[in-house]
C-alpha cells in the first residue's frame, strides 16, 4: 500500500483541563479530497495546526509524506499550501505583488516564479485586476486571491479551512470548480467546510469530529448507511386519524410518524418500497393526499444524528 499523506496516531492535545484532541487518529491517502467536519470547537483548527506542527502535542505523531513533522521541518512545509478561513494578504500590495510575495517565500527563481504566479492568477481568473489592491476586491474575488496566494507554488498537499464563507453563489462554485482542478492536477486536499452540500459535493471522503474525536469517517455513502434514517417520506393530507397514525406506525422499516398542519412526515429505517406501501394503505382507507415527497438521508443528517442538535459556542 502507499504511505499516506497524512498519518496521524493517537494524537493528544490538551490545553490545561480541555482536551482539544482525545487520542485522535487520522490517514489521508494521495489524490483525495477529503472532508474534516465537526462542530465548532470540535478540534478541526487544532487538528490542522498540529499537521503543520505550529502546535505542539501531548501524545502521538504526526506524518506527513511519510516523514515525521516537525516545526523545522521545512522540506516538508514546502510542498503544502494553506488556505486559511481568515484571509491573509497584504492590503499595501497589489493582488499580482501579493500572489508573487507568497509564491516567492517557496521559489527563489524569479524566472520559475513569474511563471507559477501568473498561472495562478489564471488559475482563480483574476487577470483583469492583477493591479487592484485588496480593499478594492469583492468578497469573492478577495477569497480567489487568498487561494492564489495559498496555491502558486504548486503544493502537493493543500489544506483549506473554510474557503467559502461569506462568498456569494457564483463565486463559491468557482472556487468549488477550481478546487476539483487541483484535484485532477494531482493535489491532495484537505477540505473544511460547515456547508454540507458543497462537502457532498467534492470530497472523496469525509471524517466526522467532535470533542476531539474521529467518531465516523467514510465516504458520503457509507457514513449515511451509518445513521437509522433512511428516506423520509412527506405527503400532504387534509386530515388522518390518530387511528390511522398508529396503523401507519406498525410498518415495517417505519419508526417515526408525524402529523402537523396537515402535513404526514414518516422516517423509515430500511427497505425499498416504503413509500409504495404508505400509498397504498392511504389509497385502500379512501384517505384522498396531495403532493408527496421522498427524500434520501443527506451529509446534513448524518452530520446531525452523529454530532447531535445541541446549540454550540
Amino acid at each position: 500500500m502507499s504511505t499516506p499523506v497524512v498519518k496521524i496516531e493517537n494524537l493528544v492535545k490538551r490545553y490545561k483541563e480541555l482536551v482539544a484532541l482525545d487520542h485522535f487518529n487520522l490517514e489521508i491517502e494521495e489524490g483525495e479530497i477529503f472532508g474534516l467536519l465537526g462542530p465548532n470547537g470540535s478540534g478541526k483548527t487544532t487538528t490542522i495546526n498540529c499537521i503543520l506542527s505550529l502546535l505542539s502535542f501531548n501524545k502521538g505523531s504526526v506524518q506527513v509524506f511519510g516523514k515525521e513533522m516537525k516545526p523545522d521541518s521545512y522540506d516538508l512545509k514546502r510542498q503544502i499550501g494553506v488556505v486559511m478561513q481568515n484571509v491573509a494578504v497584504f492590503d499595501s500590495l497589489t493582488v499580482y505583488e501579493n500572489i508573487d510575495y507568497f509564491c516567492g517565500l517557496y521559489i527563489p527563481d524569479k524566472k520559475l516564479r513569474k511563471q507559477y504566479v501568473q498561472e495562478a492568477i489564471d488559475f482563480v481568473e483574476l487577470n483583469d485586476f492583477v493591479k487592484f489592491y485588496p480593499k478594492k476586491l469583492s468578497g469573492g474575488l478577495l477569497r480567489r486571491l487568498n487561494i492564489a496566494c495559498g496555491i502558486a507554488h504548486k503544493p502537493k498537499l493543500i489544506i483549506l479551512d473554510e474557503p467559502t464563507v461569506a462568498v456569494d453563489p457564483q463565486s463559491r462554485n468557482k472556487i468549488l470548480e477550481g478546487i476539483v482542478k487541483l484535484n485532477e492536477q494531482g493535489a491532495t486536499i484537505i477540505y473544511t467546510s460547515h456547508y454540507m452540500e458543497e462537502v457532498e459535493q467534492i470530497c472523496t471522503r469525509i471524517a466526522i469530529m467532535d470533542k476531539g474525536k474521529n467518531l465516523a469517517i467514510g465516504t458520503k455513502d457509507e457514513l449515511k448507511q451509518m445513521i437509522k434514517k433512511s428516506e423520509t417520506i412527506s405527503i400532504e393530507l387534509f386530515e388522518l386519524s390518530e387511528e390511522d397514525q398508529d396503523a401507519l406506525r406498525q410498518m415495517k422499516h417505519v419508526y417515526e410518524v408525524s402529523y402537523e398542519d396537515h402535513k404526514l412526515t414518516i422516517l423509515c429505517s430500511g427497505g425499498k418500497h416504503n413509500l409504495i406501501r404508505i400509498l397504498d394503505y392511504l389509497q385502500s382507507k379512501e384517505i384522498s393526499f396531495g403532493r408527496v415527497y421522498s427524500e434520501l438521508p443527506t451529509l446534513n443528517d448524518v452530520f446531525l444524528e452523529i454530532t447531535g442538535k445541541e446549540l454550540r459556542d
